[in-house]
């Protein structure tokens, strides 16, 4: 991707500042709320309920919420907007695959995608501002993590999905796959997830929803005491310790075994297959006798390998197998008794692939972002 690619795509334009007496809404403490309904004469319970059936249904123009008194509505037009983030940068792909860029208050940025397919409609959630585990290939962690989200900031990113939907689409699948550990913030992340699977909230079925982590073995311990059966995908990216240490840094500290042995408690707990995610990276771990040695250590356990080609990123050495050496990795993980697919690429032309868009929106638009280094 050359310096001027990302004036090419379709993007809408970046949104201006926001003035300072505009808070966004929904991230608003529940005190905060109260208090600005109770100073109005209004029932805060009622009126907070009815703002959000609003916005989990995709409206967020406080004048069209027709339930609530007109004064009232502009009362809330007046001193807030529906979100704490705003929308830096909007991106569709050919394939409607859409990518925002979304900033906070305190001028973090993450990123969030939808991706269309078969009647399906997935969020890719991020839960960190960047992120700390140093894998070699991740554009996300390129500058490492500066903050976790919090809970209100994951779900405003659903929010913000939702209010870009077609009519008659909704939500179906949450992958928390975008920036950040998810399980380095699972106390912020479970709450909003929840609130997504309730029936009050998203109404998105937890068998839908699907955590993909690095592997952290205490936390993914934790996530199974959680007892909700989400999905769990453990980004494994090598059959070896002495591979994975160079590919994931942070495997010095645990090991695969025991990140291995986690994850087989939580299938045992949930009742949940694992998946096992593996980034194919030419000449580093793509070989055949990669492939067999990940069967060999996969071998007797209920898992499936998702493989994901890797997506070039600018700055990275690294680059994408060619067709045939994906073809025969897949097919000697079959050959060896484990299930394996490969990833379908989605908005590409977007770059979709996690922290790209972040990262190139820094250097196209110095004087909107602060610039996140080469």
């Amino acid at each position: 991707m050359n310096e001027n690619s990302l004036s090419k795509m379709p993007t809408l334009p970046v949104v201006g500042e926001r003035p300072p007496i505009l808070q966004g809404f929904f991230g608003q403490t529940e005190i905060e709320q109260d208090s600005f309904f109770k100073a109005l004469g209004e029932r805060p319970s009622l009126r907070i309920k009815q703002i959000h059936r609003w916005m989990i249904q995709g409206e967020t123009d406080f004048l069209q919420m027709t339930d609530i008194p007109a004064g009232l509505r502009r009362k809330l037009a007046e001193n807030f907007v529906p979100f704490s983030s705003q929308i830096l940068l909007h991106s569709k792909a050919t394939d409607e695959t859409e990518k925002l860029l979304l900033e906070f208050p305190d001028k973090k940025q993450i990123e969030t995608v939808l991706m269309r397919e078969e009647g399906r409609a997935t969020v890719c959630l991020s839960t960190q501002v960047g992120c700390g585990m140093g894998c070699v290939f991740c554009a996300s962690g390129l500058e490492g993590v500066q903050r976790n989200l919090e809970t209100h900031e994951i779900q405003e990113e659903l929010l913000q999905i939702r209010a870009l939907l077609k009519a008659g689409e909704r939500i179906s699948h949450i992958v928390v796959m975008g920036m950040g550990e998810p399980l380095a913030n699972l106390e912020r992340l479970l709450p909003a997830l929840d609130w997504a699977n309730a029936a009050s909230g998203l109404g998105i079925s937890a068998r839908n929803i699907t955590i993909s982590t690095v592997g952290l073995p205490k936390k993914i311990i934790e996530l199974a005491s959680h007892k909700k059966p989400y999905h769990l995908a453990v980004s494994l990216h090598a059959p070896t310790d002495l591979l994975r240490n160079q590919i994931v840094p942070m495997n010095e500290k645990v090991g695969m075994q025991e990140v291995l042995n986690a994850a087989q408690q939580y299938q045992e707990i949930s009742g949940r297959q694992v998946t096992y995610e593996y980034i194919l990276i030419a000449g580093i771990n793509d070989q055949a006798h990669h492939a067999r040695e990940l069967a060999r250590i996969l071998s007797g356990r209920q898992s499936h390998v998702n493989l994901i080609p890797f997506n070039p990123v600018k700055g990275l050495p690294w680059q994408r197998p060619e067709e045939d050496s994906i073809d025969l990795f897949r097919d000697t993980l079959r050959q060896g008794g484990v299930s394996a697919t490969v990833r379908k690429r989605k908005g590409a032309d977007i770059d979709a692939a996690c922290g790209q868009l972040r990262r190139e929106a820094a250097r196209a638009l110095p004087g909107v972002l602060k610039p996140l280094g080469v």
